[in-house]
């Protein structure tokens, strides 16, 4: 009786796969753009970091603030408000600023029912948060985003109002000298308000 034959093993090739070797052939380059991309980012944030830390709030579009005494009434700032569709007034004594009155103010004052009949002295926030000619953009991004202000007076040395800085000249001034990084930005999810949102 003879040896067994020993069966014969077959070698099977599995086809190769393109695009896979593609993806291999690729990725060393993919790798090198993504590094380059990181960089430039790298350096974009350093130029808006630059800018933000020197270029003072005069150069941010501060908005031309509206004024009013401190002895007119409640009720005819609000026409006011209504009728010139700002946000807010600014309440000033002898050309200087004295106080602050927001749509926020108005909202809580006709929740709570209270007489519109008063001067506006007595419910306006008194001595605000401020800004001078002198302050830069980062200046004014950090003070607003960490009182939660939607709006900050420009006031010159002698506390005489020069100028309103709001959220959205800050946003014009950015899209203007940085549009690359600002519309490139991904999205993000919404993030509930604060509880307060300032001046």
């Amino acid at each position: 009786m003879g040896t067994p034959r020993k069966s014969r093993e077959r070698l099977v090739l599995a086809p190769s796969d393109p695009s896979r070797e593609r993806r291999q052939l690729g990725s060393p380059v993919r790798q090198g753009f993504n590094r380059r991309q990181a960089l430039i980012q790298g350096w974009d944030a350093v130029d808006i970091q630059l800018n933000l830390s020197t270029e003072t709030v005069a150069l941010a579009h501060a908005s031309e603030p509206l004024c009013v005494a401190p002895d007119r009434s409640i009720r005819e700032v609000l026409e006011l408000l209504k009728q010139q569709r700002v946000g807010s007034v600014m309440v000033c004594q002898d050309d200087r600023l004295v106080g602050i009155f927001t749509e926020r103010d108005a909202l809580r004052l006709m929740a709570s029912g209270a007489l519109l009949d008063r001067p506006i002295a007595s419910v306006m926030t008194p001595e605000p948060m401020v800004l001078h000619p002198s302050d830069t953009v980062a200046t004014a991004i950090t003070r607003m985003s960490a009182g939660g202000y939607r709006r900050l007076p420009i006031v010159d040395d002698q506390g005489r109002l020069e100028g309103l800085l709001r959220v959205s000249n800050i946003m014009r001034y950015l899209v203007e000298h940085f549009p690359k990084t600002v519309y490139n930005q991904p999205p993000m999810a919404q993030s509930p308000p604060q509880d307060r949102e300032g001046a």
